[in-house]
């Protein structure tokens, strides 16, 4: 767990220092989105484990007190799963999203009928985001503020809009 936790923060300070904001590990760790990681990452390993499923209700509900952030116990990320600002996001059980993933406040990524989204590598979501239902995001795709994502998006894309279209 300490692992991929570690990878998200590396992960995080390479966004920060693309969008020119050299920063610290020490920076990293202390920003906002860090500690809902933690919490996740948490969360994560335990719902792997059916005997400290107790545990994983237990941190999602820490996660959701502290950083206004709700991941459901079975959602999966791979490393580089990056919460850059925790408030508003609420994430499905059922999503499944690659490496890179990078998300700001507010986004939604949810289920639509029992179904939902499975998510590439390299993924952007804006501030306001929302990704609903049983679609595929392919990788280096970027989902612009207040974007409504309704149908599958190929790699290599930014799509905005409601609902959101390529640009």
């Amino acid at each position: 767990m300490l692992n991929l936790y570690l990878e998200d923060l590396r992960y995080k300070q390479k966004v920060f220092n693309e969008d020119g904001a050299s920063s610290s590990m020490l920076k990293i760790l202390l920003a906002d989105g860090s500690g809902a990681n933690f919490w996740y990452r948490l969360m994560q390993v335990c719902s792997k484990r059916s005997l400290t499923m107790p545990f994983a209700l237990l941190f999602q509900y820490i996660n959701k007190l502290l950083n206004h952030c709700v991941i459901g116990i079975k959602a999966d990320f791979g490393p580089g799963f990056v919460l850059m600002h925790p408030t508003g996001v609420v994430i499905n059980s059922k999503v499944t999203g690659g490496t890179g993933v990078v998300l700001e406040s507010g986004v939604v990524i949810g289920d639509d009928k029992g179904c939902s989204p499975v998510l590439g590598n390299n993924l952007f979501v804006g501030a306001g985001g929302k990704i609903i239902g049983a679609l595929t995001v392919g990788d280096n795709v970027k989902v612009g503020a207040n974007a409504v994502v309704v149908k599958s998006v190929d790699s290599n894309l930014t799509v905005v809009g409601i609902p959101a279209r390529p640009i």
